[in-house]
């Protein structure tokens, strides 16, 4: 006979689920309540199939799954982890791939795949590391958990639940990002040794591109026409860059003295790299594709451009990189744009 204890929790006689003990022992931990909550199964069901009555459905079993002590559920874990990154987009990068995977190996240790907000707040406010990665943290498990708690990740929790919701983003301090100036720029193009060093930082800064979408141009990807270069940026999606005429210039006599068989620097992402270090190491100046990005942003910015323009040549999914890339700019800046609405009235 099939009986429970005056707390609600499980008690197992002749469990249907004999060939899983482990599973028998989160039957016996937890209550009726905690588990239907959980699973989104009635409680009705749950009792049937600790009777014996019901065989265990594979929605039970995986929450059941991420209830197991420590052991088991490292496996459960990975388990999620996996999944999860399977389901973001094709294209996502290796180093995000990565990033996510360690955030999650070193969080869900702590908080598990079923937290409450208040253990999920305070694993944020336990970790020791800046304000900016405290939020790292937060938008990697906000991620996670959106999926997590969608219809995406099959666990089949509710939305409602999640408890990422009622989590407060750590707030990160507001910082003017570093770029580069006029001069700067020009220092580092006459700096080069060689053509094709010119063409690679008069491109970084005129077009605004990523290294990956850099390295991986081909002959082919230039229209020479419109001034435009064909990228494969990030989520695999394919989008267009402008160059300017110094670029060009320099890219004309690169060309003329390389014929490309792949891309058209004949070097990899590691070798452009070593390049920028090597003239950081010679000028003192900041020399990497990130303040790059940012500096194309910025002269645009102080050029007049608008902020949707600037996003929509930078190949930016949100207007708010760019308004953090751009926050050295000024409101004197803005003045020398400036004119009064009634000039013509």
């Amino acid at each position: 006979m099939r009986r429970f204890g005056s707390s609600g929790r499980i008690r197992t006689y002749d469990l249907a689920v004999n060939s899983r003990p482990d599973i028998a022992k989160v039957l016996n931990k937890y209550t009726v309540s905690q588990i239907a909550k959980l699973s989104n199964l009635s409680k009705s069901y749950i009792s049937q199939v600790s009777s014996g009555k019901r065989p265990p459905s594979p929605k039970l079993l995986q929450c059941l799954d991420i209830l197991q002590p420590s052991a088991r559920r490292s496996d459960n874990y990975h388990k999620a982890i996996n999944l999860f990154l399977k389901s973001r987009r094709e294209g996502i990068s290796q180093n995000t791939i990565r990033d996510y995977k360690n955030t999650l190996s070193r969080s869900l240790g702590f908080i598990g795949l079923a937290p409450t907000t208040a253990q999920i707040n305070k694993f944020l406010q336990s970790l020791t590391c800046s304000i900016g990665g405290k939020y790292d943290y937060y938008k990697c498990l906000r991620a996670f958990y959106n999926w997590l708690y969608s219809p995406k990740s099959s666990y089949g929790f509710k939305t409602e639940n999640n408890p990422i919701l009622w989590v407060e983003a750590p707030k990160r301090p507001v910082l003017i990002l570093p770029s580069l100036d006029l001069s700067q720029v020009q220092s580092l193009i006459k700096a080069t040794d060689t053509m094709r060093d010119k063409a690679i930082i008069t491109l970084f800064i005129e077009s605004g591109l990523r290294l990956s979408e850099l390295t991986h141009i081909k002959l082919g990807d230039i229209d020479w026409n419109n001034h435009t270069i064909r990228v494969i940026g990030k989520g695999n999606k394919e989008a267009m860059a402008p160059f300017g005429v110094l670029a060009e210039g320099y890219l004309r006599k690169w060309l003329s003295q390389y014929q490309p068989k792949n891309n058209i620097w004949g070097m990899n992402i590691w070798g452009i790299s070593s390049m920028l270090r090597r003239l950081e190491m010679r000028t003192g100046i900041t020399c990497n594709p990130h303040t790059f990005r940012r500096t194309f942003a910025v002269l645009l910015r102080k050029a007049g451009i608008d902020t949707m323009t600037i996003k929509e040549l930078g190949r930016w999914e949100s207007l708010e990189m760019v308004q953090r890339y751009t926050r050295s700019f000024s409101f004197q800046d803005s003045m020398k744009f400036y004119k009064s609405p009634l000039n013509d009235s």
